[in-house]
């Protein structure tokens, strides 16, 4: 996806982690760290860029990124970034890969004790992460993955969705455009992304619609700004991948 780069309007960065706060768009360049990281959008949305594909990480959900991982995070709209560094020996206890945890009411107040104004003496610090690291074990991985398609011809259908995702042509509609059979793109998205295409743009339309629901668009609005015929159909599909309804995901 294009990537927006500019200067975040706030930032305080300490060796165990800190704050980010960014304007809509701004992203971080690709970069890696000795260090696993977990980062939380507090407010806004958050996605995390890997070799692996997109994570979106809504305010109900931390993602993951372990030592050495090449990556890049972008904010849609106005985002209250946190950051926490876990040292090698926590890290062994979360996870190897990027993953994307929900986020328990007690992990999020020692995610934003951990970030805060308030300085922590060393022992105290230490059983807070202790406390975060179990907090995430004892949570269930929720990815809102979007993998990136690598094949061209994938590319091409991708970008075609990325620029209007209420566009609601049929995989023969789109192929046609671009040349190639409905059944040659279905393998593909099979093979190389394991859902079908119909798996995938749902998961770009919640993306999208997750963007316009930090922007503060309607319900109404997003689901005809998305691709979905009634605003049922949106809270449906909404719900059935972030775990809440948009209403509440607005207002927790």
């Amino acid at each position: 996806m294009p990537v927006a780069r500019q200067v975040p309007e706030t930032s305080r960065l300490l060796p165990s982690g800190g704050v980010h706060l960014w304007r809509s768009g701004g992203a971080s360049a690709p970069q890696s760290h000795s260090r696993g990281h977990l980062v939380y959008a507090a407010r806004g949305v958050l996605s995390v860029h890997t070799e692996r594909g997109t994570s979106i990480v809504p305010a109900n959900r931390a993602a993951w990124t372990p030592a050495g991982f090449t990556h890049y995070h972008q904010a849609h709209s106005t985002t209250d970034m946190r950051i926490v560094f876990l040292s090698t020996a926590m890290a062994r206890r979360v996870s190897d890969h990027p993953v994307v945890f929900a986020v328990s009411d007690l992990a999020r107040e020692v995610i934003l004790a951990l970030t805060g104004d308030r300085s922590h003496h060393s022992d105290a610090e230490a059983r807070l992460r202790r406390v975060l690291v179990d907090e995430l074990r004892e949570s269930h991985e929720q990815s809102l993955d979007l993998p990136e398609p690598h094949d061209d011809r994938l590319r091409a259908v991708a970008q075609v969705l990325y620029d209007h995702p209420d566009d609601n042509r049929s995989l023969a509609e789109l192929g046609h455009l671009i040349g190639a059979s409905a059944r040659t793109l279905s393998r593909l998205f099979h093979d190389e992304l394991g859902m079908t295409y119909y798996e995938w743009r749902t998961q770009v339309r919640i993306y999208h619609a997750l963007i316009l629901l930090a922007d503060g668009h309607t319900t109404t609005h997003i689901a005809h700004a998305c691709g979905w015929s009634n605003p049922s159909s949106f809270i449906a599909a909404f719900t059935a991948l972030v775990g809440s309804t948009p209403g509440r995901y607005r207002n927790p």
